[in-house]
């Protein structure tokens, strides 16, 4: 096992070639131990590389009713009136603290997803 750190993208491609040769080895094997120092590696790397930002809140809420198959009417326990759906919806009404609560207990919508 000759593993080193990751310090740019070239490393990170001879990594991931690294990872093909071992990446369904059997577990409790030294190439399952290299296996998982390389997806540790490059795990690490590409958060501090590639950071992949959350969802727009009004984006996280349009993908769970297209997910779902919910109408705008569907929204109304978590929102409240329609024509406040309407404002959310259009990006002319901020949610609420109240309005995040119930769309993440109520939809499972993450809260990193709703606070932009």
């Amino acid at each position: 096992m000759n593993i080193k750190p990751i310090r740019n993208d070239e490393d990170l491609t001879q990594a991931f070639l690294a990872l093909e040769k071992v990446f369904q080895v059997e577990n409790g094997t030294p190439e399952a131990d290299e296996r998982d120092i390389l997806l540790a590696l490059i795990e690490s790397y590409e958060a501090k590389h590639y950071p992949i930002a959350h969802a727009n809140p009004i984006e996280a809420i349009k993908f769970k009713m297209e997910q779902q198959n919910l109408t705008r009417d569907d929204l109304v326990p978590y929102l409240g009136a329609k024509s406040k759906i309407s404002e959310v919806l259009n990006g002319k009404r901020p949610l609420s603290l109240n309005m995040i609560k119930n769309l993440h207990h109520g939809l499972q919508i993450p809260y990193e997803s709703l606070i932009a």
